[in-house]
């Protein structure tokens, strides 16, 4: 959720349309990996019993949310605007970018260190693949941002701000 509407708020400040593209796509994307996490939390959690609730540890979720999808991160933290950035200089941003889906790829190698079901594996093992292409796309866009700059100026000023 966070990613999505990151690359979705930092599209308005990008001067390059090859690279709003990109944030386009890629936030529009990421709305879609959302929903295939919250399938997968649904499928895992729809029929536990009250005795499996508490023995994984589920009940303090199940409290606030039964069985509801409501987007947190593992440690309990809900989501949050403040997990997204926008900084309105494309640079920045999509540096912000392209760490975030190296974090997010390293969650899912995470994830997939600690899960043996291939029906939640084989979903997050895509969802991992994604991350890498974002990433590529993204150092595609930083190289249409840097292709318009001055070169000898080259982290001098905001092109998005003139």
């Amino acid at each position: 959720m966070a990613a999505s509407m990151r690359y979705l708020s930092q599209r308005y400040a990008m001067p390059y349309k090859e690279a709003v593209g990109v944030l386009n796509d890629v936030g529009t994307e990421e709305l879609a990996h959302f929903e295939m996490i919250g399938a997968i939390v649904h499928q895992l959690t729809r029929d536990m019993t009250m005795e499996q609730i508490k023995e994984s540890g589920f009940d303090t979720y199940f409290v606030d949310h039964t069985a509801g999808i409501w987007p947190q991160a593992a440690s309990g933290m809900p989501f949050s605007s403040t997990f997204f950035q926008s900084k309105g200089d494309p640079i920045t941003d999509l540096v912000e970018d392209m760490a975030a889906e190296q974090k997010a790829r390293t969650t899912y190698d995470n994830i997939l260190r600690l899960v043996d079901d291939p029906d939640v594996r084989d979903p997050i093992k895509f969802l991992r693949e994604r991350e890498v292409v974002h990433f590529q796309r993204f150092g595609e866009a930083l190289r249409v941002v840097q292709d318009h700059l001055d070169s000898r100026n080259f982290y001098a000023f905001n092109p998005a701000f003139k």
